[in-house]
């Protein structure tokens, strides 16, 4: 595993707002985020991937993958087990991990391996290793597919004669509503 600390000089009168392109898989949540609606085509999307693929999304996998996406940030399996519990009460670590094993094979989630923690594909039509932004101060998670840092990793593990069998970046630092906030404390005195 690749972890990569990336600090940014940004200015200190606004937010700094990364713009989007082809390449931002899932961006920060911004404020006017329609969830419900999110929720819903990642939803469709995997049953649609799954009967695409002739594999079953069951309720349990399905439930699993909306408690993911419904928290829009990493959650850990002991605290989807928790959830679980409140609507099943033979839900085990077992049942847990064998529908993350699912939804992680089917490609449908991502594994924060710094965290522990697991969150929704922002893509899963379209196989990718993808690049993680996480936020040190609220652990949100933007998720990148950037073919260009991908294609260089490639090269540089093939000239050192290294086979890649996986690659997972994720890459700590503070996201955009922690820098504001954070500069709004500064603006008036308070860190």
């Amino acid at each position: 595993m690749l972890r990569i600390l990336l600090r940014i000089a940004a200015p200190r009168h606004r937010a700094f707002v990364p713009p989007m392109n082809k390449s931002v898989v899932t961006p920060f949540r911004q404020h006017d985020h329609d969830h419900d609606h999110c929720v819903d085509e990642a939803l469709a999307q995997a049953e649609a991937n799954c009967l695409r693929k002739g594999v079953r999304l069951t309720k349990i996998r399905r439930r699993v993958l909306e408690l993911i996406w419904r928290r829009h940030e990493p959650v850990k399996a002991y605290d989807l087990l928790d959830r679980l519990k409140t609507e099943h009460r033979s839900a085990a670590p077992p049942t847990v991990y064998r529908a993350l094993d699912f939804l992680l094979a089917e490609g449908l989630i991502h594994r924060i391996e710094s965290l522990n923690a697991y969150v929704g594909c922002g893509d899963p039509s379209h196989p990718h290793l993808g690049q993680f932004l996480i936020c040190q101060h609220c652990n949100a998670v933007a998720e990148l597919n950037d073919p260009d840092i991908s294609a260089l990793l490639r090269r540089k593990s093939e000239q050192l004669g290294f086979q890649v069998n996986w690659q997972t970046i994720e890459i700590n630092g503070v996201c955009p509503d922690c820098r504001s906030r954070q500069q709004g404390e500064q603006d008036r005195g308070l860190s």
